[in-house]
């Protein structure tokens, strides 16, 4: 998978800031693999010279003498541990907040379960880079200078080492063949998979309700046995390499034994040349074991860099606009085209209106024309497929999100609450201002409500709302939209699960944001809520059909001769809402 270079440039930057600690850690493995070399020399001195000279204090001084190298090559195993742990940390808090950024303008965009993927990626790296896996591959190139010490010892012995290096590295080779492709196409099923069980588990009354678990799981089922599957044969191929792997190193141990007793028999090498030449190949043939160990891993790793990487590049960071005044919230729509999340036709083209700060508009038009997603881009939820919304002026793209957010309301048609309290949730989730919560909570009538709770405002919500019915969700959303007294309100079908005294309160706060010459933009389809309002604008086929006073728009819309024989449409103002 080719690696888009802006985004590969992005995480080398977040990698050669760990260029220290990497070289900390490739120094400490230099001093742990020279000091792996003392096994084998303790074993040549016992043998060549202990036994053969019978003195017990050489044997007591090299004891002691391997004792504290093992000793210190444990201090540096682990230094090299608790570095490599800091190191993954240290890239983990780096890239975190900019992949978290470019996984919520993926969601944006259309690209959920793409953008929770990103955030398992990055998890899955730091645990790459923290793990055993890592070591292997600092291991890996140290394994020549056993092999060289091997060929010192004799040239023989050295071949056969060489040729089981070479044996060895092959079936590594072959290893990574054999299994890429099921192991990948089984990551991709089981992604797949996964995000089929969470859109079913969150559509799980409806799926109780009308009887469809056992066709749900049946078709969950199919994609999780292709991703069974193939996991199975990549595991089972990896299975016969690692244990043949597994065989051949047992076998050049013995071998190396075997070659290396004849050769002390033809007086050609020592018999601790041979005891020590056992243990070196040892570790001349670990390394290679290792990374065949350790493959699956790092594909697993290098299929997340490359995810990761497609999607800082896609996404870029946001650049910080220059701070401007507070606007009074003065709208200008120019030739907007916008798409639905996902989709490639543009659902909106050529709209085009001003309000004025104070006004309030009404979005209405049949489902499916683009009412939602002209929301969406006044609010900046969306980025316009061509023109541009102003607020006072300025396009949206000019303005500081953080800041933006402050002067804009929204309520979307799928209220989402967070896990917290409800008064974490009315403020947006920052400092809670109790004032300001609680005068939002009263603009939008919910203030009486909330003391009916438990805990009042400090009731503790699970995560989407969990615990408060939808009317609940949707009026509490109305106010963390409120919050603050924004310059510019977005709403859309706020009273979809109002009942009457919801939709009174709805009113109030109508009236109220224009007593308080706050500009409004709604969708609804009930004519009592829209009477109020001083614009409406009429979409029809992701176009405008109709924009003007409301009295005047309404009186066309309503008009007989309006028929569909004609060409017309004619519009119903209490229908029921629904997403476009």
């Amino acid at each position: 998978m080719k690696t888009p270079r802006k985004a590969t440039g992005e995480l080398r930057q977040a990698l050669l800031a760990c260029r220290g600690g990497l070289g900390n850690v490739a120094l400490f493995t230099a001093v742990i693999n020279l000091l792996m070399l003392a096994p084998a020399l303790y074993m040549l001195q016992v043998y060549d010279r202990v036994l053969s000279s019978g003195n017990e204090m050489t044997l007591l001084m090299l004891s002691l003498m391997v004792l504290g190298l093992f000793a210190f090559m444990g201090a540096l195993e682990w230094l090299r541990s608790q570095v490599v742990i800091r190191l993954g940390t240290r890239l983990d808090l780096r890239l975190a907040p900019r992949v978290f950024e470019a996984a919520s303008q993926a969601s944006l965009a259309g690209h959920r379960d793409g953008a929770q993927q990103a955030l398992a990626d990055l998890t899955s790296l730091r645990q790459f880079a923290t793990g055993q896996a890592l070591f292997a591959f600092f291991d890996a190139p140290w394994f020549p200078l056993y092999l060289l010490v091997i060929f010192l010892f004799s040239p023989w012995l050295g071949l056969l080492a060489l040729v089981g290096a070479l044996l060895l590295a092959g079936l590594a080779w072959l290893n990574e063949r054999l299994t890429q492709g099921p192991f990948a196409e089984a990551g991709r099923l089981s992604q797949q998979a996964m995000q089929q069980a969470a859109g079913n588990l969150r559509n799980a009354e409806a799926i109780a309700a009308m009887g469809m678990l056992g066709v749900v799981r049946q078709r969950w089922s199919l994609v999780q046995q292709g991703f069974l599957a193939l996991q199975n044969l990549g595991s089972e191929r990896m299975a016969a390499v690692t244990a043949l792997s597994k065989v051949v190193r047992l076998a050049l141990q013995s071998l190396v034994l075997g070659l290396g007793a004849w050769l002390a028999l033809e007086q050609l090498i020592t018999p601790g040349m041979m005891i020590a030449g056992s243990i070196l190949m040892a570790r001349v043939l670990a390394p290679i074991d290792q990374l065949i160990a350790v493959w699956r891993q790092w594909g697993a790793a290098r299929q997340a860099y490359a995810r990761v990487a497609a999607l800082l590049q896609a996404y870029p960071p946001l650049a910080a606009g220059m701070p401007l005044p507070a606007p009074r919230g003065q709208v200008l729509v120019e030739q907007l085209a916008g798409r639905v999340p996902g989709a490639e036709r543009p659902c909106l083209s050529g709209i085009g209106f001003e309000l004025a700060a104070g006004e309030s508009l009404g979005l209405i038009g049949a489902s499916g024309s683009g009412k939602t997603t002209l929301a969406r881009l006044l609010v900046g939820a969306a980025s316009p497929a061509a023109g541009k919304v102003c607020l006072d002026g300025a396009a949206l793209a000019q303005w500081d999100r953080q800041q933006l957010g402050q002067h804009v309301g929204y309520l979307p048609q799928d209220v989402q609450l967070f896990a917290g309290s409800i008064a974490e949730n009315i403020a947006r989730l920052g400092p809670v201002d109790a004032d300001k919560v609680v005068a939002a909570a009263q603009l939008a009538g919910v203030h009486e409500l909330i003391l009916t709770l438990p805990q009042g405002y400090d009731t503790v919500l699970g995560e989407g709302g969990a615990g408060l019915s939808g009317g609940q969700r949707q009026r509490i959303g109305l106010a963390r939209a409120l919050y603050g007294l924004p310059a510019l309100v977005v709403l859309d079908e706020p009273n979809a699960n109002l009942d009457e005294p919801g939709e009174r309160a709805l009113l109030a706060a109508l009236a109220a944001l224009k007593a308080q010459a706050r500009t409004v933009v709604m969708i609804s389809h009930k004519s009592s809520l829209l009477v109020g309002l001083d614009k409406l604008l009429v979409l029809q086929g992701g176009q405008m059909l109709n924009f003007g006073p409301t009295a005047r728009v309404l009186q066309a819309a309503a008009r007989p001769a309006v028929a569909p024989a004609r060409g017309g449409v004619s519009y119903s103002f209490n229908q029921g809402s629904q997403r476009s």
